[in-house]
């Protein structure tokens, strides 16, 4: 599976320069490469990002998860999350479960992995756990 060079640009933008609160990748079966479907801007948050992932096709998306630590100091994780719904199609998920860890590889800066099939397991909460 190849990886669109736009995939690691943007990855680079939302993790330098954070011009981006989180994208979200799909993979286009028919060229088989990895592609960047949607950049949410700076100001959106969670709620935009959830919007975002379909019911019911798989995708992989990056979130730029800002909190404040007990100290009150700002900080922020970067998420990779696997999103691969019941659902979905079952060769769809095979492509995706099997593209993952070398698309992930070209993600330079990925602090955190989250796989999900169901929105419950990306809730506002499981980012909060796993961030600290």
């Amino acid at each position: 599976m190849a990886v669109h060079d736009d995939c690691k640009l943007r990855f680079m933008e939302l993790k330098a320069k954070r011009t981006h609160r989180f994208i979200i990748y799909k993979i286009e079966e028919k060229q088989k490469q990895v592609i960047v479907e949607k950049l949410g801007e700076p100001v959106q948050g969670y709620e935009e990002f959830a919007a975002c992932l379909p019911a019911d096709e798989c995708r992989y998306a990056v979130f730029d998860y800002e909190f404040m630590t007990e100290g009150n100091v700002p900080k922020s994780r970067i998420f990779f999350i696997a999103w691969s719904p019941d659902t979905s199609r079952v060769r769809s998920k095979m492509i995706y479960a099997s593209s993952k860890d070398r698309f992930k590889r070209e993600l330079d800066g990925i602090q955190i992995e989250l796989q999900a099939t169901d929105p419950t397991e990306i809730g506002l909460d499981v980012f909060k756990s796993r961030a600290s």
